[in-house]
């Protein structure tokens, strides 16, 4: 395939991941745990996306410009049922930023989801989940001291302001904490160790 045909796919996938996800929005199935069909898009994409880096490399800005690149960016962030092509992306974009082919912000936040679903804390308090007190507060950060002061550097607001737009979008979509918390983390576990994010 030519890099425009690489662009037209990923472009294409990264926008059936949004419409899906709007409509199961809409239809208020999507926040009960893992929705089946969102799954399956993402493991679709994310096998597309693995094909890109064996033919590509980094599928970047130089190959495929602003909206192929943001599209392999879109479809990486939500491989999250693929630990091996999150952890791969994360290796090939840390490679491109040098070049100017990737950007330290996107690298951030796939960094702190993989630190996340890997049970460790993160490091830029990008990830996002529901608190013993039914907010949604950001996952465990290391050396939380300091988060502002790196979230500055690599052009994130401070993290007071990103916890509020968060819980302001979140209600807008309708979101609400999961009425069994307990059952919930039990569920997010046992697909963690079912994908292989977790021993």
């Amino acid at each position: 395939m030519t890099e425009q045909d690489w662009r037209a796919q990923l472009v294409a996938a990264a926008r059936h991941d949004i419409e899906t996800r709007m409509r199961l929005v809409q239809s208020g199935e999507l926040f009960a745990g893992y929705h089946a069909e969102m799954e399956a898009v993402h493991l679709e994409n994310a096998a597309l996306l693995e094909r890109a880096f064996d033919a590509l490399g980094w599928p970047g800005r130089k190959l495929l410009d602003d909206e192929g690149a943001a599209a392999a960016f879109l479809i990486l962030q939500h491989a999250i049922s693929r630990p091996d092509v999150q952890r791969r992306g994360l290796d090939l974009m840390l490679d491109a930023i040098p070049h100017g082919d990737a950007n330290a912000l996107d690298a951030a936040y796939l960094a702190d989801r993989i630190a996340v679903f890997e049970g460790a804390p993160q490091m830029f308090g990008t990830q996002f989940d529901w608190d013993g007190h039914g907010q949604l507060s950001p996952a465990p950060v290391r050396d939380e001291a300091n988060l502002d002061e790196r979230r500055a550097n690599i052009g994130l607001p401070p993290i007071s302001e990103s916890i509020a737009e968060m819980r302001a979008s979140a209600s807008a979509e309708g979101q609400t904490a999961p009425a069994d918390q307990a059952r919930r983390r039990a569920e997010f576990e046992a697909w963690a160790r079912r994908v292989g994010w977790r021993a």
